[in-house]
């Protein structure tokens, strides 16, 4: 059975998503929808998309739709998943799952009552370099001492990954900081038990911090320090160092490094290298084993907990 899904937002990420399952067998994606028609409409025939809207309601209206990739802005993903979950369809929407916890939890507790897959994602722990030091520690051969994480931009304007300017504002704790909140936890095998957060001064036209410090710390004791900024020129990205008891590791996007800058292979940690495409695997796949995937709301709602409980150190 062909699993036939509707993609909203057809900007930066949305093009990353309709790369990744034209990898994937079984899977046709029938409706693109963008705040633009115009563009979506370019998208849409670049992809072989048939129905194009400006409007989710019109996708989800077609019945053939069985599962929904919302890769919108942050402020529309709880009212969109719960609008996809309403309507009887699969949903994964991308990371946040919201920008506030009551948001977050209102998803989960639709999800579980609606008995579709509902996944959030949070994409480093489908990354290969990733999931190479998920395999030494589940396998008892690594346990994290610290995890030490910097994720740098240079963003002083409101522009996406294109270079295009955005209709919304990113945030460094709702969308950021959540890789490695969530990423931290999952790869301790523990919860977070301990929070701390400062925040740098307020932007006087974008009104959020473009600096951002925060600590954590999980009950088996591991702790994670992670910095955050939209004010660094250069070298961008999100760089982690995984200091342990056996090792020590350097993940740089999708390669993977020992501390002594020692390139680790991880080409034949997962089927494809890409992220994106692993995480819509998982969800597909957990649509057709009628199963909870990985990140699946449920598993990442603490992460958003913990988010909430660090805003309110800044107020």
């Amino acid at each position: 059975m062909t699993i036939k899904v509707a993609l909203a937002g057809a900007g930066a990420f949305g093009t990353k998503h309709l790369d990744g399952i034209k990898n994937i067998a079984g899977v046709e994606v029938i409706s693109l929808v963008g705040r633009e028609l115009a563009k979506t409409q370019e998208v849409a025939q670049k992809y072989g998309i048939a129905h194009v809207s400006t409007d989710l309601n019109d996708s989800l209206k077609i019945k053939e739709v069985d599962a929904v990739i919302l890769c919108t802005p942050t402020q529309m993903h709880a009212s969109q998943s719960l609008a996809c979950l309403q309507a009887g369809k699969h949903v994964q929407v991308e990371i946040p799952l919201a920008d506030s916890w009551k948001d977050a939890k209102a998803v989960v507790d639709l999800a579980k009552s609606s008995g579709k897959v509902a996944m959030c994602g949070h994409t480093r722990r489908f990354n290969p370099s990733h999931q190479y030091v998920n395999q030494k520690i589940k396998a008892g051969a690594f346990n994290i001492q610290q995890l030490d994480v910097q994720t740098y931009f240079f963003r002083r304007t409101n522009m996406n990954a294109l270079g295009q300017p955005r209709s919304w504002t990113d945030h460094l704790l709702w969308h950021h900081a959540a890789h490695t909140v969530d990423l931290f936890a999952y790869q301790a095998g523990s919860p977070i038990v301990k929070a701390n957060a400062v925040q740098g001064p307020i932007h006087p036209a974008l009104g959020i911090a473009m600096d951002m410090s925060i600590q954590l710390q999980a009950a088996n004791g591991a702790i994670c320090t992670l910095s955050l900024s939209f004010n660094n020129d250069g070298p961008l990205g999100t760089y982690f160092r995984y200091i342990g008891d056996t090792a020590t590791y350097l993940a740089r996007y999708d390669d993977l490094f020992t501390g002594k800058e020692e390139q680790i292979d991880v080409s034949k940690v997962a089927v494809s290298m890409n992220g994106i495409e692993l995480q819509d695997r998982e969800f597909f796949a957990a649509i057709q084993e009628g199963r909870e995937p990985n990140a699946s709301v449920a598993q990442v709602l603490p992460c958003y907990q913990v988010l909430h409980d660090l805003e309110q150190q800044f107020s």
